[in-house]
């Protein structure tokens, strides 16, 4: 029987197993409309929208897809950035037992064609400048029978916008077909195990795939990560700069309006003009963002001006803290407000949290309730590995994935029973240590051999960034041909400000020092390059396969 050190954390935080309905997400917010109608349930720039309004807009929305044909079980794309019609088309498609797909804004025509066809896409909802993306397509997917465009005004002040033309393909207005429809809507019959989302994954290797996420993985999975930060109250506000087509931007919208709380829309992460000023008017109890956001934040006079005595917990995601980084946000926000989350598309998205009054710097945290986390070997995947020595990251629960899309083998490859349970290999490498904590070291792909040695790209850039020159900084490989199966380390550096008009050649001196004085040889980087800017996702990770 495995050992489940991090159940004592439990105990001492009072942290309770959770119970979850196996409901659709459209239920919720219809309790609230009977419940609570007036109150607000999202804030869009200037305007608010109450639980009663949200509700009608999805019954609407609900009656319009029907129109066109869309029922249990078809696919909807959602091809949109941060605005009120991206939640309302949530709630509009679990109320119809539909499914629904987010489409990154970001993509080119021949990688949205790719997704809509993929994952079988009737409908598309899309953004009016977005559609151009949707016309340059060289060929519609035959499965794409209708376009919905919406504006980013829809809902503030409608201003008029021509239809493009998509080939085989009717266009309609958003406004048009929701105001002609009923506001009222039944809901349908779903199973827990019906799929929810079609997910796709970042595709940093190969092609990206589409994670089949069930009612109870989205659902259930909320339920998880608020058991470890919980709302306190109904009306709390959280502010999330995740985009909502990125799983955790999905889960933030889910997890506001489940519990009853007003969430603040940020249509661009990347504006932290705009992030203060929604702050300002509108203090939060929960801010969600990931390392890269935080230092920007940080970075804005606007931030270090604003009252944070509403704020409970600021959440990072995607990579852990660096001690710089936490310490600098500690300083403005307040001390024990800081929480790490951390997930994958595939495990809806959270599987381990790092609770502010427990917070254990460098890790990603412990399990969250009813998951599970085993460190394994990275060659076959067959053995657990020790406290302290690193592996692949596994786990299991509720969380975890169908599988993938129309892919079969990848899904056995990724998702393998053990003692009875499936877990999902997640191909992450970190070990865990004797407190139940999981520390990152990297991803297994990202992952470099060296003379034979493990090099950890994560490891390396996390101590480089003690450097004052260096303002961001990335780990690639890159083939060793005079020796086989081994790689060369390449060090990709963007100069911090003050530093940019400094000699490169000292820098770089300064930085092979460094390295010699904190790490080891095998690890240091052969080959230093300098770039205006290191490239980062959508989500503000680093991009590592554009470096590549």
């Amino acid at each position: 029987m495995m050992n489940l050190p991090w159940l004592a954390h439990y105990e001492s935080l009072g942290i309770i197993t959770p119970e979850f309905e196996d409901r659709p997400f459209g239920s919720f917010i219809e309790e609230h409309a009977r419940i609570q109608p007036e109150a607000m349930a999202m804030w869009y720039v200037a305007r608010g929208i109450s639980y009663a309004e949200y509700n009608e807009q999805a019954n609407r929305l609900a009656n319009a897809l029907i129109s066109l044909g869309v029922n249990k079980g078809d696919v909807v794309g959602i091809h949109l950035p941060n605005i009120p019609q991206y939640p309302i088309t949530l709630a509009a498609i679990s109320k119809i037992g539909a499914i629904g797909s987010g489409i990154s804004p970001l993509l080119a025509p021949p990688e949205v064609a790719y997704q809509i066809q993929d994952a079988g896409i009737k409908v598309i909802i899309t953004l009016n400048e977005l559609a151009l993306a949707l016309a340059a397509m060289p060929v519609t997917p035959d499965c794409l029978e209708y376009t919905i465009v919406t504006g980013a005004a829809d809902l503030l002040t409608p201003t008029d916008f021509e239809l493009p033309e998509i080939k085989n393909c009717e266009v309609f207005r958003y406004l048009s077909l929701t105001q002609s429809a009923s506001d009222e809507y039944n809901q349908t019959d779903v199973h827990w195990n019906d799929t929810f989302m079609i997910q796709y994954t970042g595709g940093t290797t190969g092609k990206p795939k589409g994670a089949m996420l069930s009612q109870r993985n989205v659902m259930h999975n909320t339920a998880q990560s608020m058991a470890v930060n919980p709302f306190n109250e109904s009306q709390e506000t959280l502010l999330s700069a995740f985009p909502m087509f990125h799983i955790a931007g999905l889960a933030n919208a889910i997890a506001a309006a489940i519990y009853g709380g007003k969430m603040i829309l940020v249509p661009n992460p990347r504006d932290t003009d705009f992030i203060c000023e929604q702050l300002q008017k509108h203090p939060a109890n929960v801010i969600v963002g990931v390392p890269a956001l935080y230092d920007m934040m940080v970075a804005n006079p606007a931030f270090s001006s604003l009252d944070f005595s509403k704020l409970r917990v600021a959440v990072s995601g995607a990579a852990p803290l660096t001690r710089g980084s936490y310490d600098a946000l500690a300083a403005i926000i307040g001390e024990n407000k800081i929480s790490d989350a951390f997930g994958m598309t595939e495990t809806a998205p959270c599987y381990t949290a790092n609770p502010p009054k427990r917070y254990k710097l460098g890790s990603i945290g412990f399990p969250v309730p009813n998951a599970k986390v085993r460190i394994r070997d990275v060659e076959t995947g067959n053995q657990d590995m020790p406290y302290g020595e690193p592996g692949e990251i596994i786990c299991s629960g509720p969380q975890v994935m169908k599988g993938y899309l129309n892919l079969p083998n990848e899904s056995a490859k990724a998702l393998r029973e053990i003692d009875g349970e499936r877990w999902m290999f997640s191909g992450d490498v970190g070990y865990m240590d004797e407190d139940g904590y999981i520390f990152l070291c990297d991803r297994a792909k990202d992952m470099l051999i060296v003379g034979g040695f493990k090099v950890f790209s994560v490891e390396v850039e996390d101590k480089l960034s003690a450097i004052p020159e260096i303002a961001a900084c990335a780990i690639i490989g890159t083939e060793d041909k005079a020796r086989p199966g081994n790689d060369i380390v390449n060090l990709y550096v963007e100069l911090s400000a003050r530093y940019i008009d400094a000699d490169q050649n000292a820098i770089k001196d300064k930085i092979l020092t460094f390295c010699r004085e904190s790490m080891a040889a095998f690890k240091a980087p052969k080959h230093i390059h300098f770039i205006d800017a290191i490239p980062l996702t959508p989500v503000g990770k680093i991009d590592k396969k554009a470096l590549r």
